[in-house]
């Protein structure tokens, strides 16, 4: 049961974790920075559909500049990270 539980988090449990919570206290301490909150962003995502729903496809050009700019950074974390795991 227990090398499951270390398959599905990738790690022992104590450092799976340990890495959640640094994670999360970093999250929360950028987060505070820019004056965010959870429920901003889940109010952000429902306006964001209702935007879409009522203002039909013509604000589906805003998913394009979402993707794009979501891209610019997560493109070049994943081949970053897939490199190192490569040299495994």
């Amino acid at each position: 049961m227990s090398d499951q539980v270390n398959k599905f988090l990738g790690d022992s449990l104590g450092r799976t974790l340990v890495k959640l919570l640094v994670v999360s206290l970093i999250v929360g301490f950028v987060m505070t920075i820019f004056g965010w909150t959870p429920y901003e962003i889940v109010y952000g995502i429902r306006d964001f559909i209702r935007e879409i729903w009522y203002r039909g496809f013509s604000a589906l050009g805003r998913v394009g500049d979402y993707l794009l700019l979501g891209a610019t950074i997560v493109i070049p974390i994943f081949i970053i990270i897939r490199l190192f795991n490569y040299r495994r």
